[in-house]
């Protein structure tokens, strides 16, 4: 069942219609849909519809005018992926003189929950509303259910409240399971800053078992269908590293005695799973009894080989090649570190890069290394100094990772070449200053060459790591929960931006909630799949340092990287400099095509700059995104001041 549904739950939902008389009162015909668990029947007289006028005020409780009861029975079911989907017919009955409706009320009183997937009446004319333009009878209403929302901050949640707060990422580790379990708190301070988590108010889970049903409000429950798709992939991507049956990881470099080895992790597109009771009985142990049971189907047969890469299907050895090395940086996995080198030697936040240029120079197909700078066709791949204060701790848990820094030069047929790549790793002093440097160029013979595809294997390695921990952990779901808090606390559901925004929303806290359980905590699966190991989320906040807001809208990013140039006269803000490069050049297509959508959307409701300064709701918005959700830089100067459409127009397009 999808276990996000509201015990009790007064919801404002904007609507306006056109009444039928119906004797001496009026009749308003309406639509309600519920999403429920196949196995349980509808709320019946439960759960209840009301409307409240946006005209006429009740002079005993100075809201709008309420109409009577109707219960929600006789509805049409369907079913779809496991989810039972009701629509029900309603009929509100209403004195004369009740005016426009306003606002839903509904509530259930039922011993079961369900999910409100919509309320409306049969002729709608939805509107939104800007807080001053509020129908005077709704804006009480309005008021309150922000009110509602925010909560006290204290206590614990209940599965039925429907309560937004902030709090920083304390429950990542488990420290009764011994000193390796324990992880900083990430938030709250200027070592360890992060953006802020939705409060639970409960403990971390301390019984070793997968615990899936971790707080999110309601309404921010993924869908059964979602949910079961992630608790799937959860438990059988955690039996590599729980059931003893699963040898498809090594438990250290020793394992590899060759490429056949390596090879064998690989099912080749032919199935091979564990099966039996065995497994099962195992499984069951570390799952709780009802997730087990809903995804008991999912693990009867678990896939103890990992799918081959699509890069080695049609041939097993290019991931030697350089060409595929180059393309990877391009249009691989993580597309968004790369940037063209503007001067030489490169140099970071810590040291200066040892790669000469009479390492490169003989290898720019023709061209003078002058002419290659100028003409902008060097570009480097920068995993080195960030990764630096952490790999004297990485290699004393026995992990060998080395810093990179890369070098590539664009050819004329628009592919990269690697020229050179710089490793960095811990010597026997204890400082930054106390690392070996070793530079590896392209080689095609004997024990060179082997070094050259090892130093490739670091650099892949470090991008596969920044990609799971900053572009996407990181930069994508972190980042925005906060601005998901803060919409639901600060933006009542008739704002238009609150509309706007909603769909883009959808799933994110309970994602990041799953992932807080099985995926980046102590032990977690990216604990264990990644380099970084116990300091992934130690490091992941070390780079929140450098990530601003500002650079996060693409054509800031791709100038920014010098992947293209400042173009003000262009829609798209930027233009490409590197055509055979998908991610910025389709990327900047769907950027404009947003931005158009975002601000024709915000012309309908904003006149000028002053309509935007003057909303009330905006303002809070804003304010509580910068100096509470992201707290930790609410000193930065970059961030925009929100006084004009121009400001708004680009938080939007960029969120």
């Amino acid at each position: 069942m999808q276990e996000c549904f509201d015990a009790i739950r007064n919801k404002i939902s904007d609507c306006n219609s056109l009444q039928d008389r119906h004797g001496s009162r009026y009749l308003i015909n309406g639509k309600v849909v519920i999403e429920h668990s196949p196995g349980l029947s509808g709320p019946g007289k439960s759960a209840t519809v009301q409307v409240y006028s946006s005209t006429v005020i009740d002079p005993n409780t100075r809201k709008g005018k309420l109409s009577g009861k109707a219960c929600l029975k006789k509805g049409k079911s369907s079913k779809k992926d496991s989810t039972k989907t009701t629509v029900y017919k309603i009929k509100l009955h209403v004195e004369p003189g009740f005016g426009n409706p306003g606002a839903f009320l509904i509530e259930n009183n039922h011993k079961h929950r369900f999910f409100l997937q919509s309320a409306t009446l049969v002729t709608p004319e939805n509107k939104c509303y800007l807080p001053s333009k509020t129908p005077a009878y709704l804006v009480e209403l309005r008021k309150e259910e922000l009110e509602s929302l925010r909560g006290d901050g204290t206590g614990e949640r209940k599965e039925w409240d429907r309560i937004y707060d902030y709090d920083v990422y304390d429950d990542l580790g488990n420290p009764e399971k011994g000193p390796d379990h324990v992880r900083p708190v990430l938030g709250g301070s200027r070592s360890r800053p992060y953006p802020r988590r939705g409060r639970t108010g409960r403990p971390a889970t301390k019984n070793g078992t997968i615990n899936l049903d971790t707080y999110v409000p309601p309404d921010e429950r993924c869908s059964p269908k979602k949910l079961s798709e992630f608790t799937a992939n959860a438990i059988q991507a955690t039996a590599h590293f729980l059931l003893p049956e699963a040898k498809s990881l090594p438990r250290d470099s020793s394992s590899f005695e060759s490429f056949d080895d390596i090879r064998d992790l690989y099912s080749n597109n032919r199935r091979q799973a564990m099966r039996g009771t065995s497994v099962t009985e195992k499984v069951k142990k570390f799952v709780p009894a009802q997730l087990f049971k809903d995804v008991a189907h999912v693990i009867e047969e678990v896939d103890i080989k990992f799918p081959l890469p699509q890069i080695i299907r049609a041939n097993q050895f290019a991931w030697k090649l350089d060409e595929e090395f180059g393309r990877q940086m391009l249009a691989g996995t993580n597309p968004t570190r790369i940037h063209c080198l503007r001067e030489f030697p490169p140099r970071g936040t810590l040291t200066e890069s040892y790669i000469e240029q009479s390492d490169i120079e003989h290898n720019l197909d023709g061209l003078s290394f002058e002419q290659a700078m100028k003409q902008w066709r060097i570009y480097v791949l920068d995993h080195h100094d960030y990764l630096l204060p952490f790999l004297r701790k990485m290699y004393s848990e026995g992990v060998c990772p080395c810093a990179s820094r890369t070098l590539l030069f664009l050819r004329n047929d628009a592919t990269l070449k690697p020229l050179a790549i710089e490793l960095s790793y811990p010597s026997s002093s204890n400082n930054v200053d106390g690392m070996k440097t070793m530079v590896f160029l392209p080689e095609k013979e004997d024990i060179p060459q082997a070094l050259w595809q090892l130093a490739k294997a670091h650099v892949a390695a470090n991008d596969s790591a920044y990609h799971q921990l900053i572009s996407h952990w990181l930069h994508t779901h972190a980042v925005v929960e906060p601005f998901i808090i803060a919409t639901r606390r600060q933006l009542s559901v008739m704002h238009p931006i609150h509309r706007l925004l909603d769909p883009h929303f959808k799933d994110t806290m309970h994602i990041n909630a799953l992932a807080r359980t099985v995926l980046i905590n102590a032990g977690g699966i990216l604990e264990k799949t990644l380099f970084t190991g116990k300091f992934s989320m130690e490091l992941s906040s070390e780079l929140y340092k450098q990530w601003r807001f500002d650079e996060q809208a693409l054509p800031s990013d791709l100038i920014k990287r010098c992947m293209a140039l400042e173009e003000s006269e262009n829609p798209r803000g930027a233009h490409m400099l590197f055509q055979d490069y998908p991610y910025g050049l389709d990327g900047l297509d769907i950027w404009l095509a947003i931005q158009t959508w975002v601000g024709d959307f915000c012309d309908i409701f904003y006149e000028d700059d002053a309509s935007v300064k003057s909303d009330t709701e905006i303002q809070a918005w804003w304010s509580e995104i910068r100096n509470v959700g992201h707290g930790d830089k609410r000193k930065e100067k970059w961030w925009c001041q929100m006084t004009t459409k121009a400001d708004l127009k680009r938080t939007l397009t960029t969120l």
